[in-house]
């Protein structure tokens, strides 16, 4: 008689008989240059793409083996369900652990993105206040920097709960790490002096606009001094773009997407929760018949879904190890380029740099020429947008606003990326497209006048040929007045 195990078997069932072993990875010979050209060859060739830290980039050889797994969940999607998928979500979590230096593969949960995880965190924070375990204003502290959907989770979960809210200000440009741990801890001496219990610290690796490498260790480190509760570590960019360490850094909850830096295809982040009685119960949001079971359970189903940016991980390690160095070198080399291509432009165009070398990694801020006149993030957007249509440029720009007393300085930066796509050539083009806007007089509000023709149609061109018979009418007027006087 047949076995029904496959028939009765839950999906996440730690126990089922298809436990993966650790998964072998197969070294190929180092990549070449045509290769890598090869494998990007469906990025806009037309474009210069020095945005990666946004979207990221995937290989075609990853593409290739996530349209296997596609495929094969199409063919036959029970048994892709009861003999493949778990096992596969497994294999991936295994290779992932060495990467991060976690201790435990239950301590690594898949999930969709960076922002998937930090509704993981929050909820499971707000219900820390709904179930009265915490006090109405108790405290989470977050970074005035913190990424816009982490921001307004924060707000969603925690200060809708009762919860209070303390923003970390930091500086801009930064030129040391001192300058951040100071004002972090000025945010947590106000916490104490409000008599506030702080339940959770939300602190970026590297921040997203502007981008900076944060001192995490050190910052998580007097969390703990200041007896706060829990710290939950964003680092969206941070694997494939910097060290990432679940030991040296010691934080409870750390997350990262595979997709932007580490080549994983769109979309897939790690969220790992520190063993503790603390976390048990972490839930996924989506609550589908695994709740219970485990975060890492819970997110390996979440009902039926494209589960195969999450398995690709083998084919991904496999791509990074065939560069010189594997991921430290690839790490090494885009920190240098970019640090290199920031400083041309900086020269290029008489401005700086955001912050030091030391506190960038596979991006870097870099100041654009005041006379370009940004005054608004709306600005920074229509330049953006100008930058992209017209000299087919994609970097993302950021407003920083003035502060009082100050002289000569810089409201607009651009945050450049560096992979492994990338050519020299790319920035030469942002830099000679400033310079042709310079050149050319070229101001925010210029860029915008130029955007209203695409952006309002008919009634702008209504708008248009008002003006113009306005000033027919007044040239027909001072000519009659001329010709009778």
């Amino acid at each position: 008689m047949a076995s029904d195990d496959h028939d009765t078997a839950e999906n996440g069932d730690s126990n089922h008989a298809h436990q993966p072993k650790k998964p072998k990875l197969n070294p190929k010979a180092l990549i070449t240059q045509s290769e890598i050209r090869s494998e990007f060859a469906h990025h806009d060739p037309t474009v210069a793409r020095i945005n990666n830290g946004s979207f990221g980039c995937c290989p075609s050889s990853i593409l290739d083996a996530q349209r296997k797994w596609q495929l094969l969940f199409l063919r036959q999607p029970d048994a892709f369900y009861f003999h493949h998928l778990r096992p596969a979500i497994d294999a991936s979590r295994r290779l992932l652990l060495p990467l991060i230096n976690a201790s435990h593969i239950d301590e690594l949960s898949l999930v969709d993105n960076a922002t998937t995880a930090t509704a993981v965190v929050l909820q499971y924070v707000s219900r820390g206040f709904s179930e009265r375990r915490f006090e109405r204003g108790d405290a989470v502290v977050m970074l005035h920097y913190a990424y816009g959907a982490v921001k307004k989770s924060v707000h969603a979960y925690v200060s809708r709960a009762g919860g209070h809210v303390i923003e970390v200000p930091l500086p801009f440009p930064v030129y040391s790490p001192d300058d951040v741990i100071h004002e972090f801890r000025n945010a947590l001496k106000r916490a104490r002096i409000e008599d506030r219990r702080v339940r959770l610290a939300v602190i970026d690796h590297i921040t997203s606009m502007p981008c900076v490498v944060l001192p995490v260790k050190e910052l998580v480190g007097i969390c703990r001094e200041e007896g706060v509760d829990q710290v939950f570590i964003d680092g969206a960019h941070a694997i494939g773009c910097t060290k990432v360490d679940m030991k040296e850094i010691g934080a409870d909850f750390y997350t990262s997407n595979l997709h932007k830096w580490l080549f994983g295809p769109p979309s897939v982040a790690f969220l790992y929760c520190r063993k503790s009685n603390q976390v048990d119960d972490v839930h996924h949001p989506v609550v589908s018949n695994e709740y219970g079971n485990g975060l890492p359970v819970e997110s390996a189903w979440i009902g039926t879904r494209d589960y195969s940016s999450q398995l690709v991980v083998p084919e991904v390690l496999e791509f990074v190890n065939r560069f010189e160095g594997g991921m430290d070198g690839i790490m090494r080399r885009n920190h240098e380029k970019v640090v290199e291509m920031g400083e041309m432009l900086v020269k290029a165009w008489g401005t700086h740099l955001g912050c030091s070398p030391e506190m960038s990694a596979s991006m870097i801020m870099v100041g654009l020429p005041a006379c370009l006149g940004i005054r608004s993030e709306n600005d920074a957007l229509k330049l953006r947008t100008h930058l992209r249509e017209k000299f087919k440029v994609e970097v993302p720009l950021y407003y920083r606003p003035p502060r009082d007393g100050e002289i000569d300085y810089l409201t607009g930066y651009a945050r450049i990326s560096y992979q492994v796509y990338n050519e020299v050539d790319d920035y030469y083009r942002f830099s000679d497209a400033v310079n042709q806007l310079v050149q050319d007089g070229f101001t925010s509000m210029s860029v915008k006048s130029i955007l209203l023709t695409m952006d309002e149609g008919p009634m702008f061109s209504c708008e248009v040929g008002a003006a113009v018979l306005l000033f027919s009418i007044a040239c027909v007027t001072v000519s009659f007045l001329l010709v009778t006087n």
